[in-house]
């Protein structure tokens, strides 16, 4: 566990996180709750954002860790690294709400790519965004991404993955050196 000047501490997510965490990321992307915060994606896609077996794969999985974010004893975020042979993917990531818009992503971020480097010794972070989703990529270019306009395809039809409503959804891989 590490704790940061400004009160967040930070540790790998456990089986019992599991329940906090899917209400966590689901708040933060899905339904009216997460118009409270600029991330969400409810004008975009119904349905789930994960699942307690999604979370928890990722808890188990040798090559990743899901940083689990505390303030004051309360989870406030959390973000998926997953370690990709050269490469780490950062992923999962949420932010409560109700604390969105006060820097806290740029800490957690920040911690997330310091934490690849250091447990991985990658050179590069990836993520894929929803390619329509502009402030969202706009603020991750500001973090020093950069687009690569290599698409993947929306998992249409696999309600895992959310209900979407519009018809030209695909995901934008984006890449950040790690120096």
């Amino acid at each position: 566990m590490e704790t940061t000047a400004d009160g967040l501490t930070f540790r790998d997510a456990t089986d019992a996180d599991v329940d906090v965490l899917v209400a966590l990321i689901e708040s933060a992307y899905r339904g009216d709750s997460s118009r409270a915060g600029w991330t969400t994606e409810a004008d975009i896609l119904q349905g789930q954002r994960t699942d307690p077996e999604g979370v928890l794969a990722v808890i188990k999985s040798p090559d990743s860790r899901l940083l689990t974010v505390e303030r004051d004893g309360a989870v406030v975020a959390c973000c998926q690294l997953e370690h990709r042979g050269e490469h780490a993917y950062f992923g999962m990531f949420a932010v409560s709400p109700q604390l969105q818009g006060a820097g806290l992503g740029k800490v957690i971020i920040t911690e997330a790519e310091r934490a690849a480097r250091e447990s991985w010794g990658v050179r590069e972070m990836h993520m894929t965004v929803i390619s329509v989703r502009d402030d969202l990529i706009a603020w991750y270019e500001r973090r020093g991404y950069r687009r690569t306009g290599k698409m993947t395809p929306f998992p249409y039809g696999n309600e895992r993955f959310g209900i979407p409503l519009r018809d030209d959804l695909q995901f934008e891989l984006l890449v950040k050196e790690l120096v």
